[in-house]
């Protein structure tokens, strides 16, 4: 298989380093294997923003972990698997479920501020769940509290050094085995090589493939794209999950407004004040996510409108402000109080359950490429994910895989064997407006890989983004803008790929012409790689 990037770079021409062990990313998953690797290797992570402008950052509600004497990791693993619509491996659930306890006691122990009641760890109650097993911390800023904690471990650590503001362009590869990666400073405009004897990818999601979505601007599928440019598996793209309750209001944000709020107690009912989700799922509001989402889809189908609402107002006002004090403050930007004010709402992309495919240890099909949190798929949400699993996900096996890098560091540095990359098709000089091209992907993207799907529909916006690669991927940038364009449009045509070949509905991914769950065909996963398109 030819080796495939995007740009044309004499190596010998740019800067280099060499640590260790180089993690691409800085959410949590990125941290916690720096903080486990850096035990004996030197580790160098490289992040395209700010260390803390991460999915994690944004997470609200919490991370879901059996440590209430009343619960047990056996509940957790069964809500997950049932959660996961027949796709969860059983055996990474498991790693999942056992091992998450330790990892947030670490949390705990390194002062993450998680809220407490009468002096006890306080849990809640989320979709999917069977027991009160969510801790949440600062009300509803649990993300941003984790990763200010895991940043003030990590910070100052000798074996730990960090390039903030320099994305990866692409993995350093050959013959299946990975040595580093290919950098841009993002303020200079220049290159830099970082050979490394172990490669994290831990680069979060690709929700702003889509036009409405929960994640930060960071989240343009970097990670899968050049996992797959280097000759990686990539597994159930297909399935990407849409969060039930985002803030709809012209010309705002899509904020996210958090499960939890569900979890005490607020309903979601139609123009009306009608409570819908009741009769349509024993659990109610509290449905896993792929039901609440599509029900809402359905509500406003048959209604005409464009939201439906989120209504707390019979909720203790001391409770929800004191809560959900983040959430009060959003909204009162719009002049919104939720102790007297229905919230309109509507799904919007928010979390991939699919990506690079990845063993118990992390290990991905690339040799030294390692894969942790969100950017990989080890088998652990199924086609839906099981609300507030990802930030464990992401302690659990980002400490695996720091576990792994920190293996491969005890060996010999490798050494790159190519003087020069080349890129993948011949260069043009193309009058491009990136902005534009990234405005249609999205829009093309969320009207074709929504909530609910057609073979029709795919195959019409396949062909598209098929014709948009031709004179898109033969144009060489050395722009932020530019080259997340591209990782995008990869990202978007496996999705599309994936799910033009699972014909059934299962879990996030449902089509309405096949409506029906498969298990004799479809209880299977998908994969894809870059050598079935050559």
């Amino acid at each position: 298989m030819k080796e495939q990037y995007l740009i044309d770079l004499d190596l010998r021409r740019v800067p280099s380093l060499s640590p260790d062990v180089v993690i691409i990313g800085s959410g949590i998953a990125a941290i916690s294997a720096a903080l486990v690797a850096a035990e004996d290797a030197s580790v160098l992570v490289v992040t395209k923003s700010e260390l803390k402008e991460s999915n994690t950052y944004y997470a609200q509600g919490g991370v879901a972990v059996s440590l209430d004497p009343a619960d047990n990791p056996e509940g957790h693993l069964q809500d997950t698997l049932v959660a996961g619509a027949g796709l969860c491996d059983e055996k990474a659930v498991r790693k999942l479920v056992t091992e998450g306890p330790a990892r947030v006691k670490e949390l705990i122990a390194w002062g993450t501020p998680f809220d407490r009641e009468n002096g006890e760890i306080a849990f809640t109650l989320e979709g999917g769940h069977s027991h009160h097993r969510v801790m949440h911390a600062e009300g509803d800023a649990t993300g941003r509290a984790i990763e200010v904690s895991l940043l003030q471990k990590v910070r100052g650590h000798p074996n730990v050094s960090f390039l903030e503001n320099h994305f990866a362009v692409d993995l350093l590869h050959k013959d299946g085995v990975c040595y580093g990666v290919i950098a841009l400073d993002v303020k200079s405009g220049k290159f830099i090589k970082i050979e490394a004897k172990a490669t994290v990818l831990a680069t979060g999601g690709l929700g702003q493939i889509y036009r409405e979505t929960t994640n930060p601007e960071v989240a343009t599928g970097d990670g899968m794209a050049i996992a797959f440019r280097a000759g990686a598996v990539l597994e159930d793209m297909e399935f990407v999950q849409f969060h039930p309750t985002t803030l709809y209001l012209a010309g705002a944000k899509r904020e996210l407004i958090t499960e939890a709020v569900r979890g005490e107690g607020a309903h979601l009912v139609n123009a009306k004040g009608e409570r819908f989700m009741v009769g349509r799922h024993e659990r109610a509001e509290l449905a896993p996510r792929d039901i609440v989402a599509r029900a809402i889809h359905k509500e406003m189908a048959a209604t005409g409108a464009t939201n439906v609402f989120l209504d707390m107002r019979h909720l203790d006002p001391a409770l929800v402000r004191g809560r959900f004090p983040n959430l009060v403050q959003m909204l009162a930007r719009y002049r919104l109080d939720p102790t007297k004010d229905r919230i309109p709402v509507r799904p919007a992309c928010h979390y991939m359950m699919g990506g690079v495919k990845s063993d118990l240890e992390a290990n991905t099909a690339v040799q030294r490429l390692l894969a942790a949190g969100e950017v990989a798929s080890v088998g652990v949400h199924g086609a839906n994910r099981l609300a507030s699993n990802s930030l464990l996900d992401g302690l659990v096996y980002g400490h695996e895989a720091g576990a792994q890098a920190l293996r491969l560091a005890a060996g010999s540095q490798p050494t790159f064997p190519e003087k020069r990359v080349r890129p993948v098709l011949p260069r043009d000089d193309l009058p491009l407006d990136v902005a534009d091209v990234r405005n249609s992907l999205r829009s093309l993207v969320s009207r074709s890989a929504g909530l609910v799907r057609d073979g029709e529909t795919m195959t019409s916006a396949l062909q598209m983004l098929d014709f948009w690669q031709r004179y898109v991927y033969a144009e060489e940038f050395t722009s932020v803008a530019g080259l997340e364009l591209q990782n995008m449009l990869a990202c978007a045509q496996l999705i599309l790929r994936s799910a033009l070949k699972r014909e059934e509905s299962r879990g996030a991914h449902c089509r309405s012409d096949f409506p029906a769950t498969d298990d004799a065909k479809w209880r299977t996963h998908s994969f894809i790689r870059r050598e079935e398109f050559e």
